[in-house]
């Protein structure tokens, strides 16, 4: 069992939880996780945690493909009145804040957030790592190469599950080494992967145990799924179901999903299945 120091509430990982996604943008590729004005965003908040969700994920800039980058000032701008609103009324809430800038992670955690989520693992700015170190909260460390403006361009890979294995080890033990108790592992499905690689890395994701910390797949509605599928985002919540319970067999310890109540069900029943 794995527990995360969350700025002094220990979040204990018996079983697989979920970690619903809060997108505070205009742009993000499935158009039912966009949330701009507060009031929704607390809604929709309260809803996911009614629903099971035991993490929070805000982001204020959308990482898709070829996304465009908006600026440190732009992004707080979208994040903090939305963390500012949701710490006060949900305090029990376990809050992440889905950023690849230091200064950013920064004041989300001052207000509120008890967890990062980087999809660049320190790449895309030098003081994030120590940054995190001196806050002393979880830090989710993602596999991506290149940014989300280039990353489809490098998916070339002689063995995809070993050199994103070999990577994280690698970048585990760096960060590790720098101050950062508490690492969560994600395998960046969809970051600099196409359709076939994210199905070998879902097929192999029992390896990654390996790293000894807990796993995170965040898969949900993306396009292996749905493009597989001859569907688009809003359909493919039934194949995010199938995708998730094949990681909840390979070990995932925390479902990053648009779609709480389901991704509930899909615990318990898995659950139930790995008991019997």
């Amino acid at each position: 069992m794995f527990t995360l120091n969350c700025k002094g509430r220990l979040l204990l990982l018996e079983k697989p939880v979920v970690m619903g996604i809060i997108n505070l943008t205009p742009d993000s590729f499935y158009s039912g996780s966009r949330q701009q004005a507060t009031d929704a965003v607390l809604a929709e908040a309260g809803k996911m945690l009614q629903e099971g969700a035991m993490i929070l994920d805000l982001g204020a800039q959308s990482t898709r493909p070829g996304s465009e980058r908006v600026s440190e000032e732009e992004e707080l701008k979208r994040l903090l009145p939305a963390l500012e609103a949701l710490s006060q009324q949900f305090p029990e809430a376990y809050i992440s804040v889905d950023t690849f800038y230091a200064s950013v992670a920064k004041a989300a955690v001052e207000a509120g957030a008890c967890m990062v989520n980087d999809i660049s693992a320190g790449n895309m700015d030098p003081a994030m790592i120590s940054t995190v170190a001196s806050l002393s909260v979880p830090y989710v460390l993602m596999h991506m190469k290149g940014s989300p403006q280039t990353m489809q361009q490098n998916t070339d890979y002689t063995d995809v599950t070993r050199e994103v294995l070999d990577y994280l080890i690698w970048k585990k033990a760096e960060i590790a080494k720098a101050g950062i108790r508490d690492i969560i592992i994600d395998p960046g499905f969809g970051f600099a992967k196409n359709a076939a690689q994210n199905f070998t890395l879902l097929k192999n994701i029992h390896l990654f145990r390996l790293l000894d910390a807990p796993l995170l797949l965040g898969i949900s509605r993306k396009s292996f799924i749905w493009k597989t599928l001859g569907l688009t985002p809003e359909e493919a919540l039934e194949g995010t179901i199938a995708m998730n319970t094949a990681g909840l067999l390979g070990g995932a310890a925390i479902l990053r999903v648009h779609d709480v109540k389901e991704a509930v069900q899909t615990i318990r029943l898995v659950t139930a299945l790995q008991a019997g």
